[in-house]
């Protein structure tokens, strides 16, 4: 068993607790199947509650998530020990040391005046360190934008890049005019086309370009569509409880009549914000 004892590190019981877990003889016969590709979409869902938490401003819960996404962290690290790779010690280690290197205004002697002054340090850091890795000159400013992330999320980190080598609209009104034009195109192929590819390719800029603007907005699109989502549901929960209280359901209901309770909902909601 895990040493319980008060002298026992939390993170080595965790440790003691997943190598039990993967124990081919003793352990958990679906943790010991489990493989690095099988895990990974269990660590973006974890990551996505821990902000989900935070959004809700619930702290409690976020302690929760918190360990839930550290349970990650250990478990990639025990299949990597397992397979001889390295282990969670390295990864603490690796992550140490990459904070300290970027960090020289902390750990050194290098003087920095400001956050923006520290992020453009930052990302230079990270270029020379991707330049390091790659060992070519060809590397590309966009390298190193995971694959894996969101769409949107990658939209916007490979928009960023491009933007500090001056790649970029000047200005919100430019990007914009930018999305006006790319929504007409897409207006254009709903009206003439009926070809699925040319379709999705208008679609695919509209969305681009939305999240260009919200970039040059200082707005993070991924957080905008989750108050957007929230939004939603928060509306379409008052559409459901209004007509709850008449006895219906939606589907038994028009577009029109629900629509009419979306826009008294949003009355509502307007009154109670102002108030």
């Amino acid at each position: 068993m895990p040493d319980d004892s008060p002298s026992s590190s939390s993170i080595e019981r965790l440790k003691d607790i997943m190598a039990k877990l993967r124990d081919p003889d003793s352990g958990c016969p679906w943790d010991v199947e489990q493989n690095f590709a099988t895990i990974a979409p269990y660590t973006i869902e974890e990551a996505y509650e821990v902000a989900d938490a935070i959004e809700r401003d619930d702290m409690d819960d976020l302690r929760d998530e918190l360990g839930d996404l550290l349970l990650q962290v250990i478990f990639h690290a025990r299949m990597a020990e397992e397979a001889g790779h390295f282990n969670f010690d390295d990864v603490a280690n690796s992550i140490s040391e990459k904070m300290i290197r970027r960090h020289p205004h902390v750990f050194g002697d290098v003087s920095v005046d400001s956050a923006a002054a520290q992020t453009l340090a930052w990302e230079e850091q990270k270029a020379a360190e991707r330049q390091e890795k790659g060992g070519s000159e060809d590397i590309s400013v966009l390298d190193g934008v995971a694959k894996g992330l969101p769409a949107l999320l990658r939209s916007y980190k490979l928009q960023k890049r491009a933007a500090r080598v001056g790649f970029d609209w000047p200005d919100p009104q430019s990007a914009f005019k930018k999305l006006e034009e790319e929504m007409g195109e897409l207006s254009e192929e709903i009206d003439t086309g009926t070809d699925e590819a040319a379709l999705l390719d208008e679609f695919a800029d509209v969305l681009f370009c939305t999240v260009n603007l919200a970039r040059k907005l200082d707005i993070d699109p991924e957080a905008a569509l989750r108050y957007g989502n929230a939004k939603f549901e928060r509306r379409f929960g008052y559409v459901e409880a209004a007509l709850r209280e008449q006895g219906r359901a939606p589907e038994d209901c028009t577009l029109v009549e629900m629509d009419a309770l979306w826009d008294q909902g949003k009355a509502e909601e307007k009154k109670s914000s102002d108030g």
